[in-house]
């Protein structure tokens, strides 16, 4: 197998995974190229990309107690950061390791050029103060500016997270450093990076009492991250880079351009589910308040029934009320929702939720579903990780 060079490697994926009995190496990187096959298409198959030296050598740490198997995955690639979080949230998925049940979570994923920017930055600076004449003066300044607002950049609470300037009450949260850099670069100073898809304990703290707008890459990788950050935070807009862009490859221009067309909440779920209408129309916005409102749901009820559900591997359905209908184990729930006579509204399950699932439930009439991850979001039901 090829092995990514480290002067290439551009993200580190940081998994941890439990499973019910003992297992080996072997077992924990075959589940990872066998049961993510196909769920990204030929050009994400990893089996090809560690062949073509896009992902390197997976490393894996084992502990065994009792009869459980703990341990942690890294996984680094050569991929852009889209490519890498899609790569992670199919990590996710995997529900069986060798013969046992097992649960994988990506704990993080970390950008590894980040020290080489740092010393690259402050040798940089260094040179600077060398040079003792140059013929080009403009593009001097500029680098020198640039340099400047590098090191503005700070860290904010225990996550390290980077940040501009945080003290007004407008905040904008992106994804990585390299967008708080590019939008520091540009003028704006009111921004501070998630460093992950994981939403830190720190912009939840913040978006109670700040008004936040979320700054996403134009990919499947940033609704992704809307979702979870949405369900787990108070955030008052939305703004997506074009199609295709991330945030940190948008000029001053466009970066101003995104976020005046930021949306609210609702204005954003609503165009998600509505991308063929006209959504500047007075008749669309009108519409827009008559759609499922996520914020009409009894969240806390909801939680206290996925906590009493905790290690169970059953699924519990609900009706309109959040009373169960019926609990079954996950195995059966496809199955079950197809011959169920009473409408289902909402379904909490105490682990991962396939595809299968998620298209029975979309005819069933399925609007919320409550897990710890999910195999997609290419759907209309409102998917919550609480």
């Amino acid at each position: 197998m090829a092995k990514v060079s480290p002067v290439s490697i551009k993200y580190m994926i940081h998994v941890t995974f439990t499973a019910e009995g003992a297992l080996e190496k072997p077992d924990v990187i075959g589940a990872i190229f066998g049961q993510t096959e196909g769920l990204l298409g030929a050009e994400l198959e990893m089996r090809e990309l560690q062949k073509e030296g896009k992902i390197g050598r997976i490393e894996v740490d084992l502990e065994r107690r009792d009869k459980k198997t703990t341990g942690k995955i890294k996984i680094p690639t050569a991929l852009d950061q889209s490519e890498t979080t899609l790569i992670a949230a199919a990590i996710e998925t995997i529900e069986r390791v060798g013969p046992s049940d097992a649960q994988l979570e990506v704990e993080r994923i970390e950008d590894v050029r980040g020290s080489k920017r740092d010393y690259i930055i402050e040798r940089a600076k260094k040179l600077m103060k060398e040079i003792q004449g140059s013929t080009d003066s403009r593009e001097i300044s500029n680098e020198i500016k640039d340099s400047s607002k590098m090191s503005e950049v700070r860290e904010y609470g225990k996550s390290k997270l980077p940040y501009g300037d945080i003290s007004g009450k407008e905040l904008i949260v992106v994804e990585g450093r390299a967008d708080v850099l590019n939008l520091m670069r540009n003028g704006i100073d009111n921004v501070i990076a998630m460093n992950g898809t994981k939403l830190p304990e720190e912009i939840k703290e913040l978006s109670q009492e700040k008004e936040i707008t979320l700054f996403v890459d134009g990919d499947r990788g940033g609704k992704l991250i809307v979702r979870n950050v949405v369900d787990n935070a108070r955030i008052k807009h939305i703004a997506v880079a074009p199609d295709g862009k991330e945030v940190e490859e948008l000029t001053g221009k466009e970066i101003l351009m995104n976020l005046r067309k930021k949306l609210t909440l609702e204005d954003f779920a609503y165009k998600e589910n509505h991308p063929k209408r006209n959504f500047n129309e007075e008749a669309d916005k009108s519409s827009a308040s008559s759609h499922f409102n996520i914020e009409d749901l009894d969240k806390n009820k909801l939680k206290e029934i996925k906590n009493k559900n905790l290690g169970s591997e059953k699924a519990i359905i609900l009706d309109e009320s959040l009373e169960e209908i019926k609990k079954v184990s996950i195995k059966i729930l496809s199955g079950t929702l197809q011959r169920m006579k009473k409408k289902p509204f909402a379904i909490v399950i105490d682990g991962a939720v396939t595809n299968p699932v998620i298209q029975s439930a979309e005819e069933a009439g399925v609007q919320v579903i409550v897990a710890n991850n999910f195999s997609t979001t290419n759907t209309k039901i409102k998917l919550l990780s609480l």
